[in-house]
């Protein structure tokens, strides 16, 4: 099973919007005949490069036990069921770490498995093989993305110099250590501030990615210039504003954007609407990338579920904050977190923080 999830872990940022998920075929002596993980949406899924993989070595499937890091599918998409190719293949066994949270599965590829004649065990690294797919069980049991927010810092917590000024408060080895956290993700979030302050082309340049992930703008009033940068050959864009559309929109649209309106209070755009739709699209884990404005709002409604934040060995003083909400009257309503990692990327210092209680779903 621990090698079904490191092959699991080679799919991140492959498969989107599918799980991530490993497969490894043994037979009656445990040794293993074939492996695989699952391919980019439309292709192949784990199970099948299993059971290919032993067929190309010559290795007989009738008998064997899969170990998989999640439930064979049960349903037609673009792809068959997996547990109906497995009982084909004559497996006799299966060990999977998770029931599938999708409604689709949802103990169905068990249920046929069994009544194929196969064993069906479940639980073995239940945990790892569900923090490897936290954003697909959020977008099946909460229906809203796994949302990150990423922050690169001054050891004192400042992201910019009073005048906007950012770059760059972290090394480099921190910017493609971001990289490969934006490559992991379904869709990229920023705001408009930092579209118009910075002109970033949040894509994905300092690791290895097989695709550029959505790009998703806050922009109540449309104010994003058509000729910005990150409008890039091949890379959705999805700009949400709360303002009817008029000619700020049509530019936009004529630039390849998709336009959608979710007005919330204040002429606002409505922030827990976004996430519902994002989901709607297929969107597992959100990588947000903005300013302390757009931070504070997410961040006072409840909608981030984990920091990953850089700090710089620097001291800026007078600067912009991370995020911005607040002023508390107390500090039992400090927002709380739990550090889940921490670790020197060059010379900077990268931790993993979550909200309490937020990857139980």
């Amino acid at each position: 099973m621990r090698e079904a999830l490191q092959l699991a872990a080679r799919a991140v940022g492959l498969t989107e919007p599918n799980p991530r998920v490993g497969c490894v075929l043994t037979d009656a002596d445990g040794r293993v005949i074939g492996s695989g993980h699952t391919q980019p949406a439309g292709e192949a899924h784990a199970e099948i490069m299993a059971l290919r993989d032993a067929q190309a070595r010559g290795h007989a499937t009738v008998g064997a036990t899969a170990y998989v890091t999640l439930e064979p599918c049960a349903h037609h998409g673009r792809t068959g069921p997996c547990c109906d190719a497995l009982a084909a293949a004559g497996v006799g066994r299966v060990v999977a770490a998770l029931a599938d949270p999708n409604p689709l599965v949802g103990g169905q590829g068990f249920a046929r498995l069994r009544a194929a004649g196969a064993r069906v065990d479940t639980g073995l690294l239940a945990d790892e093989a569900r923090e490897l797919n936290l954003g697909f069980f959020s977008r099946m049991v909460r229906k809203t993305p796994w949302v990150r927010l990423k922050v690169a810092a001054s050891l004192d917590g400042k992201t910019a110099l009073d005048n906007g000024t950012s770059q760059w408060i972290t090394s480099g080895p921190a910017r493609a250590d971001g990289h490969a956290w934006r490559a992991r993700a379904g869709a990229i979030l920023t705001g408009i501030g930092t579209v118009r302050e910075d002109n970033p082309r949040l894509d994905v340049r300092l690791a290895p990615c097989p695709r550029q992930p959505p790009l998703v703008i806050i922009d109540s009033r449309l104010d994003t210039p058509p000729d910005a940068q990150l409008f890039i050959e091949g890379r959705a864009v999805w700009i949400y504003g709360a303002v009817p559309p008029d000619d700020r929109a049509r530019a936009l649209q004529q630039r390849g954007a998709t336009v959608r309106l979710m007005p919330g209070a204040g002429h606002k755009v409505d922030l827990p609407a976004v996430l519902r739709d994002l989901a709607a699209q297929g969107v597992n884990e959100l990588h947000v990338e903005a300013g302390h404005k757009l931070n504070g709002s997410l961040l006072r409604e409840g909608l981030v579920d984990e920091l990953l934040v850089y700090l710089a060995p620097t001291l800026i003083g007078q600067g912009r904050d991370m995020a911005a909400f607040g002023p508390l009257a107390q500090l039992d309503q400090a927002i709380g977190l739990e550090f889940m990692s921490s670790a020197m990327v060059g010379p900077d210092l990268r931790l993993l923080a979550r909200l309490p209680g937020r990857s139980r779903f």
